[in-house]
């Protein structure tokens, strides 16, 4: 072979890795994030069929929130000795099973345990589908990968409930979770056969072990933790808003399903700002994208409080778009702080205290909407999302990320 020949087989090679690790990841972020929501279909259901309190349903969706945030480190921690692969195929398994349970369940503790173990394998996905996106698409690529990897997670989150409540027309509960619960199982033995194998520390750009060496004491130390304080304020932002949200539109005269509608109209424009604030982050760098992306959510919010409905529901998808948007730019910044070696460690971290902020949040604005008011906690909330800039400035010397 001459080396021309050999340089073009390296490369179909290398787009037939990406393409399969670009397929197990967000087909596993679908399933995973359609899995998280699927309990929001079945609790009138389980509500009705075991006779729950308010206060059992919220201990359900809980337990599975708490149980997947709780163990993603572990789950980070555990790839790195048997492999991501095998970890990733085991947490699906596991999540399917979980709902298979879920739906032979013939009690409320049973119900428990089958959430426990669906939340357990949904623990894995995050932490290494994220870390195996940022070693496929290396360099300035990774930033566009995962912005496409969050919308498949936004995708899911849609196709799994409404695939939950047609299959509720024509079928009992308890079979359609065993259908449901057996896809994840079935999937999960194509992750593990399609999953491509990287090596510890392997690299699959230059750009990716160029950018490795940039600063890396700087890296380890300032960092991934002020990255992770940008991603925290930021997760507490978004629910903070979604909190408030219903009863700023109920003062200005919403009725139930409008409230639904604005509701879904944020969450399409969340959908969409994941991927496009991705490519924009790509071309313009991660620390202008993060700066566009925040100031526009804090007077976007803001000049919510004052609007007709009918125009503050044209203003929403807007919101949406960057209150999203700036999340798809603090994931793919993660593997230009990190060693390769590291990301699943990392990712697992990030997600975390992304989720655990995000968990927090509502109870703590809630504290201050109490002592000043909706609209005075709105202005609050968008005052406090401002202190991303000056952290992300710090970012600056260390994110040099470059710009296509």
């Amino acid at each position: 072979m001459t080396v021309a020949s050999d340089r073009a087989l390296d490369q179909t090679l290398a787009k037939r890795g990406e393409r399969r690790a670009a397929g197990v990841a967000c087909g596993a972020h679908a399933l995973h994030d359609g899995y998280t929501d699927l309990i929001y279909v079945m609790l009138p259901v389980w509500q009705k069929e075991f006779g729950l309190s308010y206060a059992e349903l919220g201990l359900l969706r809980g337990l599975f929130a708490g149980t997947m945030a709780s163990f993603q480190i572990p789950a980070g921690l555990l790839a790195e000795r048997l492999g991501a692969a095998a970890v990733l195929a085991l947490g699906t398994a596991l999540a399917g099973l979980g709902y298979c349970l879920a739906g032979a369940s013939a009690s409320f503790a049973l119900l428990v345990v089958a959430l426990f173990v669906s939340g357990l394998g949904a623990s894995t996905q995050h932490p290494l589908a994220s870390s195996l996106m940022a070693r496929a698409f290396a360099g300035p690529r990774s930033m566009k990968a995962l912005g496409s990897y969050n919308f498949a997670g936004d995708l899911g989150k849609m196709a799994v409930p409404a695939s939950a409540s047609l299959l509720l027309v024509v079928m009992p509960w308890r079979p359609t979770l065993a259908l449901l619960g057996a896809i994840g199982v079935v999937a999960a033995a194509a992750i593990f056969v399609l999953m491509p194998r990287y090596g510890a520390g392997a690299a699959t750009d230059p750009a990716q072990g160029a950018a490795t060496a940039i600063a890396p004491a700087a890296r380890r130390r300032f960092g991934f933790p002020v990255l992770l304080s940008i991603g925290m304020l930021d997760s507490a932002t978004r629910m903070g808003f979604l909190l408030f949200l219903p009863f700023v539109l109920t003062a200005k005269g919403a009725s139930l399903p409008t409230i639904g509608l604005a509701l879904t109209l944020v969450f399409a424009g969340g959908a969409a700002g994941k991927l496009v604030c991705a490519f924009i982050g790509a071309r313009i760098g991660a620390i202008a994208t993060v700066w566009l992306t925040e100031c526009l959510t804090a007077a976007l919010i803001v000049a919510l409080l004052p609007l007709p409905l009918d125009a503050a529901l044209l203003l929403l998808p807007v919101i949406g778009i960057a209150l999203n948007g700036t999340s798809s730019v603090l994931y793919g910044s993660v593997p230009d702080l990190v060693t390769p070696e590291r990301r699943s460690r990392a990712f697992s971290v990030f997600y975390t205290g992304t989720i655990g902020a995000g968990a927090v949040a509502p109870a703590i604005y809630g504290v201050v909407g109490d002592a000043l008011g909706v609209s005075t906690a709105v202005i609050v909330l968008a005052a406090i999302v401002l202190l991303t800039l000056p952290l992300s400035l710090v970012l600056k010397p260390v994110l040099k990320r470059s710009i296509q």
